[in-house]
């Protein structure tokens, strides 16, 4: 007599979780309620000044920071948007007017600025970055590096009208 090598309950299980899955990106590539409001991080703020201009570049460059601007709930990339980001770099503490500066985010909602390298302070190499316009809530974000040693640090926002 031949053995059933699927059962009843496995070939249940695993039609459902295909269902639920699988095909989930198929039919609903992106829901509404998907995209929540990045909060605030602490220390996001240290060192922050209000108004840095925009600019090409920071500095003499090497380092990129890169990231995406979407809208919370459907997540639609947000063109136009101001990022301030600032560091402290081989050319300068986090705290100096020379080591801030903003850039703004292209039509598919990314931004990328180049700067010089960012070194560990207070023991971790990290950023900082803030959207700080009037249109959505201001966030201020702190990402620390993985590897102090690697030349980008990506951080995306995902912003909540005012």
């Amino acid at each position: 007599m031949p053995r059933n090598l699927i059962s009843r309950r496995t070939a249940l299980i695993t039609g459902g979780a295909f269902l639920v899955t699988g095909l989930s990106g198929l039919k609903f590539p992106a829901l509404a309620q998907g995209f929540s409001p990045t909060q605030s991080m602490r220390g996001g703020s240290n060192n922050y000044i209000p108004g840095a201009r925009v600019v090409e570049r920071i500095g003499g460059g090497g380092f990129w920071m890169t990231g995406t601007v979407r809208r919370a709930g459907d997540g639609a990339p947000l063109a136009g948007q101001r990022i301030q980001i600032w560091a402290h770099t081989t050319e300068g503490h986090e705290r100096d007017p020379q080591s801030h500066g903003a850039t703004l985010t292209d039509e598919n909602g990314e931004y990328r600025l180049e700067m010089p390298q960012i070194v560990p302070a207070f023991g971790q190499a990290h950023g900082h970055l803030a959207y700080d316009d009037a249109g959505f809530k201001t966030v201020f974000l702190r990402p620390v590096m993985p590897d102090p040693t690697a030349t980008t640090l990506n951080a995306d926002f995902v912003l909540q009208p005012a």
